[in-house]
């Protein structure tokens, strides 16, 4: 274990970026088991050394301005899908409703009928049927 804690120090070690490449890689390459394509096969293999370049890279301030760019994307799609999956979850139960101001995503009981719907957010009130 000494030895491999000697050989990481001052490394970089696995970041966000260097996590997703290795996961896409490994899902890229169970479907070329499937296919079997050499153009597939070089692309996995090219991720995968990029993915340990990043682990292994001694350039950490440029490893994380990376990594840090790469969150300021990826986070906004995560977010968006997590609450799409929210949604989809809770549909039976409550009615969601985008605010006209500020474009919030509210979310109302369903059976209520027609109600005054108020945005915490900004104030603006308008109607709605649940």
């Amino acid at each position: 274990m000494g030895f491999l804690q000697r050989f990481m120090a001052g490394r970089n070690g696995p970041d966000n970026i260097s996590i997703s490449l290795f996961i896409a890689a490994a899902v890229l390459y169970m479907i070329n088991g499937f296919l079997r394509h050499w153009v597939l096969s070089i692309i996995c293999l090219a991720m995968f050394a990029y993915c340990f370049f990043r682990v292994l890279s001694k350039n950490i301030v440029k490893r994380r301005s990376e990594d840090a760019k790469f969150m300021q994307v990826f986070y906004p799609v995560r977010d968006y899908f997590k609450q799409k999956v929210i949604q989809i979850k809770s549909s039976k139960t409550h009615k969601f409703f985008k605010c006209p101001s500020c474009k919030n995503i509210l979310r109302v009981p369903r059976g209520k009928g027609r109600i005054h719907i108020t945005c915490p957010k900004c104030g603006q009130r308008f109607d709605g049927k649940t």
